[in-house]
């Protein structure tokens, strides 16, 4: 018998991908946010990973270049960053030779505008070309403005079903339910009702809820501080429920104190700065809560009362040469006039090396009010920005054409099925019980198409009236700015930059808030009028030509 035998080497480079020679290489990246998706269908990857790996595979192809790795995050949100297999893609593309990395949409990369850039320079800085199969996006300045744009809807989506989650708690708290995980003292449980459908809902820990209702008795008394308390609670065996991913162990300081301070223990729901009555049971007196709360209040120290320094511009800038906040300091002269400065809190702490000067917040407010004469533009200007960014947007809406048109097949499909399930059920051919479930089932589904339908419009719609207003605010911004009272210019402040930093020279340096930061830039601005030149020329040609002359009005600009 001849025995094969295979050197190190050998063995190496049959375990390890074979990466093309000669041909750009690409790596693929595919997220689906829950788990339910990850799981649809009884397999193993559902049906939206399949469906977006096939799409990444075609625009590999059309772009000349070879999958060689692919990146799957299955059940997780991109509101976060720190994803497995997104941090592993990250590694991969530091250590090897990669050209591009394919995504099916911008959104399945972040859904924030922060983690988009921070994950787009860190392929960049790697060599790698970010690109959609589904978007129009690459490394040209019009590309990168498109990306911008997709983004921030992809930010605006999320943001908003955000709001849609809290309407639906908010109705819960208002119908006494419990919002989060039951505190201590309760256990969340599942019960089934008279039809067996379980139903989640929270009962008093006996374990626990006795010590919980000894702390607020004795401590109501004024003779405990919460560090007593806390001791004691940890030598009668008050610990944390144990959970599948953390043992139970004592509680800590901060427990005693938000145990003392919830009004859940005596009835209330508290939501969103309301407070609700609660279907579950107190555990506490009202007025033996009420009477922990004034001894709370008693213990405060007297660093409560420190004078606060407040200005509109507070929070707002930043030292040019470390990158802390300044902060209000007063000086008084020898005549006891009062002089307020911003002074850098990272040399006004002592950290670090920083020499930054104290300069005068009246001066402060003369070279910001100055620097809204550099952002504001022309009537020409915003024209062919926006006529630049609207024709972006009916690129992307017709993309999505043959989406929707899948979403109304669909719909239509399963008002098809309900009909014809209404009929067998006068037929008797399905019972009752199973027509209501069926009925629900497609309800359900219908609700999910509907909702999607409505969010490609809505989303579309909103991002254009927000890019319509945007444009519109730069036409006279200095004026406005110039007529606020203080808490109006705060606002303006926070709408266009995220922070302004003083350099050494008095000159400000500020990063804009999105859509300012595409909106603002010189280079975006040149793009325009490049962009609005060649459609102009365009137009031209084609009325020579005899060909029909474009839509009035395409560009949706706003007037100067």
């Amino acid at each position: 018998m001849t025995t094969l035998t295979l050197d190190r080497a050998a063995v190496d480079s049959l375990l390890t991908p074979s990466v093309p020679t000669g041909g750009a290489v690409a790596v693929s990246y595919l997220r689906v946010s829950t788990k339910e998706q990850a799981e649809k269908g009884g397999t193993d990857e559902g049906y939206s990973i399949p469906a977006q790996r096939e799409a990444n595979r075609r625009k590999a192809e059309q772009l000349g270049a070879t999958v060689i790795e692919e990146f799957v995050d299955a059940g997780e949100s991109a509101r976060k960053a720190d994803r497995p297999e997104l941090m592993r893609m990250i590694q991969y593309v530091t250590e090897h030779q990669v050209n591009y990395c394919i995504v099916h949409k911008v959104d399945r990369l972040a859904r924030n505008r922060a983690d988009d850039v921070t994950i787009h320079l860190a392929l960049r800085d790697a060599g790698v070309m970010l690109v959609s199969a589904s978007e129009n996006i690459d490394e040209t300045p019009s590309g990168m403005l498109l990306h911008g744009i997709m983004s921030s809807i992809a930010e605006f989506y999320s943001r908003n079903l955000a709001t849609e989650t809290i309407k639906g708690l908010s109705q819960k708290a208002a119908q006494g339910g419990t919002i989060n995980r039951a505190p201590m003292g309760y256990l969340n449980v599942g019960v089934r009702d008279e039809r067996g459908r379980e139903v989640r809902t929270v009962q008093v820990d006996p374990e626990r809820a006795e010590l919980v209702t000894w702390a607020f008795q004795v401590f109501a008394s004024g003779q405990w501080t919460t560090t007593q308390l806390h001791r004691e609670l940890v030598r009668r065996g008050l610990n944390t429920p144990p959970s599948p991913n953390r043992p139970s162990k004592p509680i800590g300081l901060s427990s005693v104190h938000r145990i003392l301070t919830n009004p859940y223990y005596k009835g209330d729901i508290r939501y969103k700065g309301a407070t609700y009555k609660g279907t579950h049971e107190a555990i506490v007196p009202r007025e033996v809560w009420y009477q922990v709360q004034s001894v709370l209040d008693s213990h405060k120290s007297a660093a409560d009362a420190t004078q606060i320094h407040d200005h509109y511009l507070k929070g707002t800038v930043y030292c040019g040469q470390c990158g802390s906040r300044l902060i209000i300091c007063n000086s008084r002269n020898r005549h006891g006039k009062v002089y307020p400065y911003f002074v850098c809190s990272g040399r006004h702490g002592g950290a670090g090396d920083c020499t930054r000067q104290a300069v005068l917040i009246e001066d402060v407010e003369r070279l910001i009010e100055s620097y809204y004469d550099r952002i504001q533009i022309s009537g020409q200007t915003r024209q062919n920005v926006a006529g630049m960014m609207h024709a972006q947007f009916d690129q992307l809406m017709a993309a999505d054409t043959q989406e929707l048109a899948g979403l109304a097949a669909g719909r239509d499909r399963l008002d098809n099925e309900r009909v014809k399930l209404l009929q067998a059920h006068y037929a008797d051919a399905v019972p009752l019980d199973l027509l209501k479930q069926e009925q629900a089932r497609i309800g359900a589904e219908l609700d999910t198409i509907n909702n999607r339908i409505a969010a490609h419009h809505d989303e579309y719609a909103a991002a254009r009236a927000n890019l319509e207003d945007s444009i519109g605010l730069l036409a006279n911004v200095a004026g406005i700015y110039r007529r606020c009272d203080d808490a109006n210019r705060r606002l303006c402040n926070q709408a266009f930059f995220t922070a302004i930093y003083l350099d050494d020279d008095g000159e400000p340096r500020v990063t804009y808030q999105q859509p300012y930061d595409a909106l603002c830039d010189p280079e975006v601005q040149a793009n325009a009028l490049n962009w609005a030149a060649e459609t102009q020329k365009s137009d031209e040609v084609q009325t020579r030509a005899g060909a029909v002359p474009p839509v009035e009005g395409l560009n949706l600009a706003t007037s100067g």
